[in-house]
């Protein structure tokens, strides 16, 4: 069985941006994931992110790029928050209201509980934080 991480929105960006401090190590772990048959999962909700945060760093040219890289890569698997995964996002929210996720960290923490998945491609630390493996470090 293939293995799959999950990738966050600074993963995703840090990989479509070569100006972005983490963008040598997740191309670093791309090739790995590549020679590992390692698959990358994310949802709508990080890649709406994504493509906000691409556009008003670099503009539309740039979140076009990333929306081209996960549409035509064999390795992405894209995957969208339902209403019943929302719900469960909701719950999260709620319960961990002090510890200061964002909505879209909860969408993501539901569905890598699902998939019991480990890791993620992101320097945030609240992947760390939510007991995941975050395999970029925070420059």
């Amino acid at each position: 069985m293939a293995r799959e991480v999950f990738v966050d929105t600074s993963g995703l960006y840090a990989l479509a941006d070569r100006k972005d401090l983490a963008h040598e190590a997740a191309s670093k772990l791309i090739t790995k994931f590549y020679n590992t048959k390692t698959s990358l999962v994310l949802t709508d909700y990080v890649l709406d992110e994504t493509l906000t945060l691409a556009s008003v760093r670099s503009g539309p040219q740039a979140a076009l790029k990333v929306l081209d890289l996960t549409e035509t890569s064999r390795f992405f698997r894209m995957l969208f928050i339902d209403s019943e995964r929302f719900n469960a996002a909701k719950f999260y929210f709620r319960k961990h209201a002090d510890q200061g996720y964002s909505f879209t960290d909860c969408t993501s923490f539901v569905l890598m509980k699902e998939l019991r998945l480990q890791a993620a491609l992101t320097t945030d630390s609240h992947f760390h934080k939510a007991g995941f493996e975050a395999l970029l470090q925070t420059p």
